[in-house]
C-alpha cells in the first residue's frame, strides 16, 4: 500500500502539473510575503529585529500548515495525505519555473522589451539594458538556482520529515520555503533586516544546492560533473555559497557562458546561450525535477516499509 507521504507528493506534483500555481489571493507563500512587506521598515536595532523575524515567522508559518494537515488527519488518514499534498503544492514550484523560463527565452528572440519585463519574475537584476544573450543567460541561471530554492529545498525537507509525521513533513517544507522567502525579500546588503535570514538561508540551502547540481548532472548522464575543477571554481565566483553550484553545473553541461555583469562569469571560454542552448537548459531542469520526484517517492516508500 502506498504511503501517506507518497500520496502527498503525487498530489502536489499532480496539482503543479494541472494548475501550475494557485491564485495570489489564496497562495500561502504570497500571503506570507505580504506580511513580510508590512514589517520591512526601519527599526532602531534592525539586526535584532531581523533575528527575531527569522526565528519566529518561519516557525509560525510552518506551524500553521502543520495544523491544517493535522485537522484533516484527525478525520481520515487519506484525507490528511491529500490535504498535505495540497499544501505541499503551494510550497514547491516546477511547472511555473519551467514555463516562465521558456517564455523569456522565446521572447528574447522576438520581443526584447517583453523579455526584459518577464525576466523580472525570475531574477532581481536590472534588465533594462541587457541584450538578448544576457537575458537568456539570466533565465538559464534562474532555472538552475530556482530549481534548488523553489523545488528541491522544500521537497527535501518534506522527504526528511514525512516518515516521522506527514504534518511534520509539510511543516519542514513550509519552514524552508519561509526562510527562502525571507532571504529573497530581505536578504540584501542594503537591508540591515536581511542579515539573519541570509545567513540562515545559506545554511539551510547548503545541501539542496549541491543536490540540485548532482541532479542536473545526472539528468544529462554526467553524474560527476559538479566535481570537476572548473565547475567548483565557477561556483566559488558567486556571492552566495550555494547558488553557484547549480548554475556552474548548468553552464558546464550546456556548455554556455553564464554572465552576470560585474559579478561573475561562468564557463568564460564558451559563448553566451543562444535560443537552442537556453531551451536545452529548460529540458534539463525538467528532467532533474522529475528525477527528484521519483527519488522522493522511492525514498518515502523504502523508509516507511524498512
Amino acid at each position: 500500500m502506498i504511503t501517506l507521504g507518497s500520496i502527498a507528493v503525487i498530489t502536489a506534483i499532480g496539482l503543479d502539473t494541472i494548475i501550475r500555481e494557485p491564485p495570489a489571493f489564496a497562495h500561502p507563500v504570497a500571503l506570507f510575503g505580504r506580511v513580510i512587506d508590512l514589517i520591512d521598515q526601519s527599526y532602531a536595532n534592525p539586526t535584532v529585529v531581523g533575528i527575531l523575524i527569522t526565528a519566529t515567522f518561519p516557525v509560525g508559518f510552518a506551524a500553521t500548515t502543520a495544523a491544517i494537515v493535522s485537522v484533516a488527519l484527525s478525520v481520515n488518514s487519506r484525507l490528511g495525505a491529500v490535504t498535505a499534498g495540497c499544501v505541499l503544492f503551494t510550497l514547491v514550484s516546477l511547472r511555473l519555473l519551467l514555463t516562465t523560463v521558456h517564455d523569456v527565452v522565446v521572447m528574447s528572440t522576438v520581443d526584447l522589451s517583453a523579455a526584459r519585463h518577464d525576466l523580472r519574475a525570475l531574477a532581481g537584476r536590472d534588465a533594462s539594458e541587457l541584450d538578448a544573450a544576457h537575458i537568456r543567460s539570466a533565465a538559464v541561471e534562474s532555472a538552475a538556482e530556482n530549481l534548488a530554492d523553489g523545488f528541491i529545498g522544500p521537497l527535501l525537507a518534506f522527504t526528511m520529515c514525512a516518515p516521522v509525521s506527514i504534518s511534520g513533513g509539510v511543516a519542514g517544507a513550509a519552514w524552508v520555503k519561509a526562510i527562502n522567502t525571507l532571504d529573497s525579500m530581505l536578504g540584501y546588503h542594503s537591508n540591515p533586516l536581511g542579515t539573519a535570514p541570509a545567513r540562515v538561508d545559506d545554511i539551510v540551502m547548503w545541501v539542496p544546492a549541491r543536490l540540485t547540481a548532482a541532479l542536473l548532472s545526472i539528468a544529462v548522464g554526467q553524474p560527476f560533473l559538479p566535481l570537476q575543477q572548473q565547475v567548483r571554481a565557477d561556483a566559488a565566483q558567486t556571492t552566495s555559497p550555494n547558488a553557484g553550484w547549480p548554475m556552474a553545473t548548468m553552464a558546464a553541461l550546456l556548455p554556455a557562458r553564464l554572465h552576470k555583469l560585474d559579478t561573475y562569469e561562468l564557463q568564460a571560454s564558451a559563448s553566451l546561450p543562444n535560443k537552442s542552448m537556453a531551451t536545452a537548459a529548460v529540458q534539463v531542469t525538467r528532467r532533474a525535477g522529475i528525477i527528484a520526484i521519483v527519488i522522493t517517492v522511492i525514498a518515502l516508500e523504502v523508509v516507511q516499509w524498512s
